[in-house]
């Protein structure tokens, strides 16, 4: 089920009116049997996976904290070896057996049968939310959920489920157990949030997805303009149908009295890629920096600076494929890595620099930079192969002349308007979600305005997030 569906609209009504209805001991049930309700919406049969990886964490969670030292640590491998199993088996089997068949083809060997089945739906979020889980548990952050329902809904709560924010133990289950009553302040508040959600998805992710899509479905038969011209726009539509996804989560989640983490924090105004990257899904960067970049850094610490160096290269090696089954994520990935490392090895030079350069003028070309930096690493995200990676940036650094011939995917005038709403949005972003913070009347006052727009401007395609893929 899509947020930005009028299905959804009739879902999240009936949801939370009854929920709010409900005595508070039967309201986890009505959130479990939403949530399975949302998710099966997509592919009933994919909620046995999940059953399955929440049936195994549950009991390891409780193993985990009855056992010894020795027992802790195999009850928790066990665990996470299911996790990453399940997500190994239907994510990277037919990555695995592509790039197996293209070796023993060169020999003549035999080939690996493909599988032929659809990804379920944001098994990359679910699986790291639960192997938190069991993380935290063993490390002593956490006590065991003895409740299995409270638990199935901390792994299934459908706001963030598909596409996160990827959560804590720590943060939801308590938040999961609460008595949380009807507060206006905060039902306004997440309907806000949704609001902004929903306008940052349909006016503007989706509008720029009427360009991107079809240039990138033949980079070849456009010009080398028409090439950036996507490019940038698919670094903007991006971050609009992502973060807009986690705004309506945040929302729908606080409209409940739920509180999720922050996921994005203004990233484009970042001045370097390791700014961006404590800026850009935090749920996940703060994912890796805690259970893989942390621990590969300190095992490897003997090694000083090159330590920070390779422990880089192992995460963002990791973030590529956990992106996508593909090269083209693992470059995107191994290209954020160089850049951070370039940063490492250069601070004392570029702190020496920036004392030689106004203030001001430093900060807005390191924001500029690393703007194009991301545009830059996003070709390789969003191209189909390498070798139209490269074809795109070949064209576009070979570019001689500003021609426009797509005036069947978009005339100018649409262009020029698309340009307005990405700098609009850019220049009165803060603004805007200053605006949660205004007081009842004001809120609704903001919501009605975004709602218009979204009626006027937006495009009701029904357009699927683009991370729901991952």
């Amino acid at each position: 089920m899509l947020f930005n569906s009028l299905l959804f609209l009739f879902f999240f009504l009936i949801v939370t009116i009854t929920y709010y209805l409900l005595p508070h001991k039967y309201r986890w049930m009505w959130l479990l049997a939403a949530s399975c309700y949302f998710y099966m919406y997509f592919k009933p049969v994919y909620i046995l996976i999940i059953l399955f990886t929440i049936i195994i964490d549950y009991c390891a969670g409780i193993l985990i904290e009855q056992a010894d030292e020795k027992h802790k640590k195999i009850y928790l491998i066990m665990s996470l070896a299911a996790n990453i199993g399940v997500l190994a088996y239907f994510k990277y089997f037919n990555f695995l057996a592509d790039n197996v068949n293209f070796i023993t083809t060169a020999f003549k060997g035999p080939r690996i049968p493909l599988l032929n089945f659809l990804l379920p739906i944001g098994l990359s979020f679910h699986t790291f939310q639960a192997m938190s889980y069991t993380i935290e548990v063993y490390r002593g952050n956490q006590k065991a959920e003895r409740h299995f329902g409270i638990y199935s809904l901390y792994v299934m709560f459908y706001p963030q489920m598909v596409a996160g924010p990827i959560e804590r133990p720590q943060h939801i289950l308590p938040q999961l157990h609460r008595v949380n009553n009807f507060n206006s302040k905060t039902f306004t508040t997440g309907l806000l949030f949704m609001m902004i959600g929903l306008f940052k998805k349909m006016v503007i992710a989706d509008r720029l997805a009427l360009y991107v899509n079809p240039v990138y479905a033949n980079p070849h038969g456009h010009s080398s303009f028409e090439l950036l011209i996507a490019a940038f726009f698919f670094g903007i539509q991006i971050y609009c149908d992502f973060s807009g996804y986690s705004d309506i989560a945040v929302g729908t989640a606080l409209v409940l009295g739920i509180e999720l983490m922050k996921n994005f924090n203004y990233p484009f105004t970042s001045k370097t890629i390791a700014e961006y990257w404590r800026r850009w899904h935090i749920s996940l960067s703060t994912w890796f920096n805690d259970y893989l970049y942390m621990p590969v850094l300190i095992g490897k610490r003997d090694w000083g600076k090159w330590a920070i160096i390779f422990a880089l290269f192992i995460t963002f090696f990791m973030s590529g494929l956990w992106h996508g089954a593909g090269w083209t994520f693992i470059i995107w990935g191994l290209l954020h890595a160089a850049a951070i490392s370039y940063e490492v090895l250069t601070k004392k030079f570029r702190t020496k620099l920036s004392k030689k350069i106004p203030a001001k003028l430093y900060d807005a070309l390191s924001v500029i930079i690393t703007f194009c930096y991301l545009i830059f690493t996003w070709i390789f995200f969003r191209s189909s192969s390498i070798n139209e990676a490269f074809y795109v940036i070949e064209r576009i650094f070979t570019i001689k002349a500003i021609t426009y011939s797509s005036y069947t995917i978009m005339t100018i005038r649409e262009l020029c308007f698309c340009l307005f709403v990405i700098i609009a949005l850019l220049m009165g972003e803060k603004y805007l979600y200053r605006s949660t913070e205004l007081t009842n009347n004001k809120k609704i006052t903001v919501i009605v305005v975004l709602f218009f727009l979204s009626y006027f401007f937006g495009i009701f395609n029904e357009a699927q997030f683009i991370y729901f893929q991952f």
